[in-house]
């Protein structure tokens, strides 16, 4: 089964060759890497281009849309039947593609979360604490579901990848939504076709600006939780209207 790696970027000239040059070394000649970049103002595009790589393929906003838009684009535009996320700073571990997609092929699952460890902006490992997957709660769908309502950090969109049949359902990604990895993950739980892999398949780099890492204030951390119930309700109201399809 061939692979589309979906990544969103956004002035990620420090850190985007590393992660790309992590990707390429994994991937076959049929699969691909679908790019959206968010208006970048330094010279990310240039190095993405200088990889003259016919797999990589550039969509480029007209406007800057933010990440969750950015992503919910490349995963529309991906057409291979596993799809990997990759954020544009992390490094990917060798042979995560291949685990990955033996852990996933061999599964009744849509979508398989793994783990990671985390490194600085200098790739130095550091401890970051969180709470991650484990393969004993795969199946524990409701208990997973209220991990992603009290705001547990387990899944994470960098360290994802599903078969393409799940984009039936998450697609499109509604505007409200904050974070379109929880999003994938709830609907995934929803469907009971969840998987989780102990193993660690990637070095996440913690900086300044990560968008997805940042600790959330009061009111920010509430609103996620009426995004939350918005979404559970318009992922039922999908999946009733899918019927058989999914």
């Amino acid at each position: 089964m061939s692979v589309s790696v979906c990544l969103a970027s956004y002035n990620g000239a420090k850190f985007i060759k590393l992660q790309l040059d992590s990707i390429i070394d994994q991937l076959d000649k049929d699969d691909e890497i679908i790019i959206v970049d968010d208006c970048s103002k330094d010279n990310t595009l240039d190095i993405i281009k200088s990889f003259n790589d016919s797999r990589i393929k550039i969509y480029l906003n007209e406007t800057n849309k933010g990440h969750v838009f950015s992503f919910g684009r490349a995963i529309s535009l991906a057409t291979k039947e596993i799809i990997f996320m990759s954020d544009q700073d992390d490094i990917w571990k060798k042979n995560r593609v291949v685990l990955m997609k033996e852990q996933l092929i061999n599964s009744d699952a849509m979508l398989i979360s793994s783990n990671s460890d985390f490194i600085d902006s200098d790739g130095v490992q550091i401890n970051y604490i969180v709470d991650g997957v484990h393969s004993a709660s795969s199946e524990k769908n409701l208990n997973n579901i209220i991990d992603i309502f009290v705001g547990k950090g387990n899944y994470y969109g960098c360290a994802m990848a599903f078969k393409k049949e799940l984009t039936q359902l998450v697609l499109p990604i509604p505007t409200y939504v904050e974070s379109h990895d929880l999003w994938i993950a709830l609907a995934a739980n929803i469907l009971k076709s969840n998987l989780h892999f102990d193993g660690i398949t990637l070095k996440r780099r913690v900086h300044g600006s990560n968008a997805s890492i940042l600790k959330r204030k009061l009111i920010p951390k509430l609103w996620s939780r009426v995004v939350f119930v918005r979404s559970i309700l318009e992922i039922f109201i999908r999946k009733l209207s899918l019927k058989e399809k999914i």
